[in-house]
């Protein structure tokens, strides 16, 4: 059996091969890990459907791959290995926007100039019902798509193939002249032309590619960048009692397997504070031009490891106490630095907390996490000679910085949120860290 890339999770079209735990020869059992996928910011493993013997391997570790793909073929107990067939490895497909312009233009090719196969059999193509509605809505004739199941069924794989072929015509000028479309020419501006410099000519270089996850992050940070009008709120946290009360029970929660860090109690500081200003706890929807105010507290937490930044959720914060943060939070980012995070564990989060606490420094300025509107970003504490009372002393402060999408939330509002955040710091109690 030909095993194929199951789909990966909502919206996770493709990914990138970057462990084969298998070999042509080797013995594997149902749920055996056979390889795993770099899909976003997250390694899934992919298990084998069935038992059997690998056959043959199609892929090799750097390859991208698609849902519906081929990655290796499987031979049941007393099967025999079948001469392989050399077949290219089908891109991912384009977007159905470009498939319907292609296969629509005016000037398309006919079928001769697209595929080499034409039905001849006076029975409609055997696809399945999905398949036919989806070639509907493309505008796509399955009588000239080539199908690769059982008695030529066609299947999503080979629907993609087909429309990859309009696509490079099209790309090629066989399938629209520019004078097709000028008002979509009009619209599109020119891609600005990106130059290579030679670094190598004022002295030695090394040279090495940008991995999935660093592009993944380059694009992340630029959108939300681009699209987020920010502005960032500094402020100082007086945690010198808080310091004391995790220096008091650090202990007991190391013996029930937890580190109690300034982290947790970020956490609940924050949610006491997302608590009194709702539209922190939100997102702006842009294409209905409302906004949506979440009734529940997912806080992301940033995480930062070999390969470059994670954001795993602990989702209900606000029902969970200390003890229980602090585990999760040390279960999320040791998982996250071995890569073991599930993509659906990074996603849905309400607000992001970035602390710097233990690499160094002071005030920075985070980036919004879209959908998100509002991320806190903690640097290191420091001793300092503050005035209380008219008396000098020395505390423990913790500079905070809170960066906002400023289409949402007024200058006002973060600087209440940010009174009242400090306040949280600065007032937990025993009862609220006491096992």
């Amino acid at each position: 059996m030909d095993v194929k890339l199951p789909r990966l999770g909502e919206g996770s079209e493709s990914g990138v091969v970057v462990g084969i735990l298998v070999k042509e020869g080797q013995v594997v059992t149902k749920g055996q890990t056979i390889l795993e996928l770099e899909n976003e910011k997250a390694v899934a493993p992919i298990p084998a459907p069935a038992a059997g013997t690998v056959a043959r391997i199609r892929v090799k570790e750097g390859d991208r791959v698609a849902v519906g793909q081929v990655v290796l073929s499987l031979l049941a107990a007393g099967e025999s290995a079948a001469p392989p067939a050399a077949a290219p490895v089908p891109a991912p497909a384009p977007s159905a926007a470009t498939a319907v312009l292609a296969a629509t233009a005016p000037d398309a090719p006919d079928s001769s100039d697209v595929s080499d196969h034409h039905s001849k059999s006076l029975h409609p193509p055997a696809a399945a019902p999905s398949i036919r509605l989806l070639a509907r809505q493309l505008g796509i004739d399955l009588t000239k798509v080539r199908g690769s199941e059982n008695g030529g069924r066609i299947v999503l794989a080979d629907l993609r193939a087909y429309i990859q072929r309009l696509e490079k015509l099209a790309t090629a000028g066989k399938s629209a002249k520019p004078s097709v479309a000028p008002a979509a020419a009009a619209v599109a501006a020119p891609a600005p032309v990106v130059e290579s410099i030679d670094f190598s000519k004022w002295g030695p270089v090394t040279k090495k590619p940008l991995s999935v996850l660093r592009k993944v992050i380059s694009h992340r940070m630029t959108e939300n960048w681009n699209t987020i009008p920010h502005v960032t709120q500094f402020d100082n946290a007086d945690i010198t009692a808080l310091l004391e009360l995790r220096k008091q029970h650090a202990a007991a929660y190391e013996a029930k397997g937890a580190h109690l860090t300034l982290t947790g109690f970020a956490i609940k500081a924050v949610v006491a504070a997302l608590k009194l200003h709702p539209t922190f706890n939100a997102s702006l929807d842009t294409a209905t031009g409302e906004v949506v105010l979440k009734n529940y507290f997912h806080i992301g937490i940033a995480v930062d490891t070999d390969g470059g930044l994670l954001v795993p959720v602990i989702r209900n914060a606000d029902q969970k106490s200390l003890f229980e943060l602090s585990k999760e939070l040390q279960d999320l980012a040791t998982r996250a630095r071995d890569r073991k995070i599930a993509l659906e564990e990074m996603k849905g989060g309400t607000f992001t907390i970035s602390n710097q606490g233990g690499i160094g420094g002071a005030h920075f300025t985070p980036i919004v996490n879209k959908p998100e509107v509002a991320i806190l970003g903690l640097g290191r504490g420091a001793w300092q000679a503050v005035v209380r009372e008219k008396k000098i002393e020395p505390r423990m402060l913790l500079p905070i910085g809170l960066s906002y999408d400023h289409r949402l939330i007024d200058g006002g509002t973060a600087a209440r949120f940010t009174v009242d955040l400090v306040r949280a710091f600065e007032t937990f109690t025993e009862a609220d860290v006491r096992l």
